[in-house]
C-alpha cells in the first residue's frame, strides 16, 4: 500500500459523469505533473473515477515516471457495473502501476472507507463536483477539512467552491 505523499494526487467525481471536463482534466493532471505531482489516485467508480484513470494512463508515452494507483473499494465492485465499464475498469486495472483493494467483501460503508483513503493519501484532490450530495461531497469536505487543495474542475462547480483551469 502507499503511504502519504507530497507528490500524490486524489480523484474523486460523480458516477453521472460523461466527459464534460475532459480537457480540463487532461490540463490538470500535466499541470500538476509539470509542479512535481507523479502519482495519481482513482477510486475506480464509474464516471469521473474512470475517466481520470483513462487520462492518466493517456499520458504515461509522454509524462515520464507519472504512475496511476488503482484504489478498489472491495473485490468485485466491477461486477456491478455494465459490460462496457466492466471492461475499462479491468483494463485501467490491467495498466495501473499499482492496485490497492481495501475489502475483500462489501459492506455497508466501504466506498466512505474508499474516499477516506483517498484523501489521507494525497496532498491534492482533483473534484469535478458540481454541488451535489453525496460521496463526492464527502471527500471534498473532507479533503478541505484536513487541509488538502481541493481543485474543482466541474463546470457547474458551485458558488464558492474553487473553480481552477489551467
Amino acid at each position: 500500500m502507499i503511504t502519504f505523499s507530497h507528490t500524490t494526487v486524489a480523484f474523486t467525481g460523480h458516477r453521472k459523469y460523461r466527459g464534460e471536463a475532459q480537457q480540463a482534466l487532461a490540463d490538470t493532471v500535466v499541470a500538476l505533473y509539470n509542479g512535481g505531482y507523479t502519482t495519481f489516485l482513482s477510486g475506480m467508480a464509474v464516471g469521473f473515477d474512470m475517466a481520470a484513470a483513462e487520462c492518466v494512463l493517456s499520458l504515461k508515452e509522454r509524462l515520464k515516471g507519472i504512475r496511476l494507483v488503482a484504489v478498489v473499494p472491495f473485490e468485485g465492485q466491477e461486477q456491478r457495473f455494465s459490460e462496457e465499464d466492466k471492461r475499462r475498469f479491468e483494463e485501467i486495472l490491467r495498466r495501473a502501476d499499482e492496485r490497492v483493494v481495501l475489502s475483500q467483501i462489501y459492506h455497508k460503508g466501504v466506498y466512505m472507507v474508499r474516499n477516506d483513503y483517498l484523501v489521507s493519501h494525497s496532498a491534492v484532490v482533483v473534484a469535478c463536483y458540481d454541488g451535489s450530495a453525496g460521496g463526492t461531497r464527502y471527500t471534498v469536505r473532507r479533503a478541505e477539512k484536513t487541509g488538502r487543495e481541493v481543485i474543482n474542475i466541474s463546470p457547474e462547480a458551485p458558488v464558492g467552491v474553487e473553480l481552477r483551469l489551467f
